[in-house]
This record gives structure tokens, sequence and C-alpha cells, in this order.
């Protein structure tokens, strides 16, 4: 079960965290996979440990905002690896600010990445999706559960994925007898290189403090592991849930349970 070989896919922020994990347990599963991120010595690295385990990658230097970059990485994949079966759309960035705390440039800088970055993805990808033969294929766009619940001072990043959470459904309705699905996950807080990279950013020398914190707003008592948001992933691309599109899946230790 969710094997995905001979499958074309194509992953975004496939660096590190979240990103990198599906992008090796794809390619554990069967995928040829293409690692897409902004830093290229991040995505080689990746692909270098992925083809040292007999895996099948290619490592894509990627401003998934640039639509003429955007573009060009689609066009590469359908002309090198005949077809683009799945897209994950993974890559984005944060912001800690209230709206009185957030400038127009903080708040166009968040929605550039994550909202436009997956618009020009996911609009290329249905654009290959529906010219190869046979058609169709599989989108899976990071939402988070900011995008259903208000958290504090996080106002571009819950606008933002939002946003990601709306086109997902869109893109579903408006494809669902082409043979495209598409559907979002929705994780709480994971412990990522993302969380690290924010809490020395924003609470220099409070960071095991507010590490804690954001352990203890899950239920279960901990951040999510990028791994388990990987096996989410790997079951919305696979044939197993030929039956989910426009899905939302919340994977958040129970927080929005409360």
């Amino acid at each position: 079960m969710f094997r995905l070989d001979k499958k074309i896919a194509f992953v975004t922020g496939a660096g590190s965290g979240i990103g990198e994990q599906i992008a090796r347990l794809f390619a554990q599963q069967g995928a040829h996979v293409v690692l897409a991120d902004i830093r290229p010595d991040a995505a080689e690295r990746v692909a270098g440990d992925i083809q040292a385990s007999g895996g099948s990658v290619r490592a894509e230097p990627l401003d998934v905002a640039e639509e003429s970059e955007v573009k060009a990485a689609i066009e590469q994949v359908a002309a090198t690896e005949g077809r683009l079966d799945i897209l994950v759309n993974n890559a984005g960035i944060s912001h800690v600010g209230t709206i009185l705390e957030t400038s127009l440039e903080d708040w166009e800088r968040v929605m550039r990445v994550n909202a436009r970055g997956v618009f020009l993805c996911a609009r290329e990808a249905v654009r290959q999706m529906l010219a190869q033969s046979p058609a169709g294929g599989v989108i899976i766009n990071m939402s988070s559960v900011a995008a259903t619940i208000g958290i504090e001072r996080r106002l571009p990043y819950c606008a933002s994925k939002g946003a990601v959470l709306a086109l997902t459904r869109s893109i579903a309705i408006d494809f669902a007898t082409q043979g495209i699905r598409c559907n979002a996950i929705c994780p709480g807080t994971v412990q990522t290189p993302f969380v690290e990279g924010y809490l020395a950013r924003n609470f220099a020398g409070h960071e095991d403090e507010v590490r804690q914190q954001l352990h203890a707003r899950q239920p279960i008592g901990r951040m999510g592991r990028p791994d388990e948001i990987a096996h989410a992933a790997l079951y919305l691309a696979s044939d197993e849930a030929a039956f989910v599109t426009g899905s939302a899946l919340v994977i958040d230790g129970g927080w929005t349970a409360r």
C-alpha cells in the first residue's frame, strides 16, 4: 500500500523540515522526486542523501514566487521526466505581529511566498497535468491550523494559510472531473528548522521557554514531527486516497479540538 512507483513528484521547500521528509519518503516509496528549494545547497544535500540510499531524485533551485522560474521548472519536469504526477506546495515563511505590528512590506513578503507561490506552482502543475496523457495528477498544499483558528500575533501567516485552504478547495472543485485531486494538510506546530529559526529571530535568549510553550499548546503535549506530516502527504498522494479531494487534513495533536 501507499506505493508511488513510476510517479513523478515535485516538492517545494524540500531542502529541510517537512519538505525534506516528504521528499525522502516519496523516494523511498518509489517516486522520482524533484526537490525544489530557494537554497540550492540545501536541496543538493537532501538529493545526495536520497541518491545514496538508492532513490531517484533531482534538485532544482526555485523561488516559488517568481512566475518565470515556476514556469521553467514545471516545463523542465515535463521535458526531462515526461510528466508530473504529484505537486507538493510546501515552501513557506512566517512573520510575528498583530495588524499594527505588520508593515505592508511584511504582509507582502509573507503573501508573496505562501499565497502567490502556491498559486503559481499549482497553476503550472494543473496546466501540465491536463496536457499529459493520461491526464491527471495530485496537488497537496501545505496549509495550517492557522487557516482555521486565530493565533496571536500571526496575522499575515494566518491570512496566507487561509488563502491556501480556499485555493485548494477551488482547484479541487474546478478539476474534479478531469483527474486532478487537490487537498490541503493543516499541521499544528511542527518542530522543524523553520520553527527553530522563528524562535531565534523573535525570542532570542528565551528560546527554551517559548519552545516549551509551543510543545504545551498541543493537548498531546509536544510539537509534531516532520515525518508525521510526511506520512499524511504520502497517503494523499497515493492511489489509496483516490476518493479524497477538496479536503483539509488536520494534524495538530488535538490543538483545534479544544
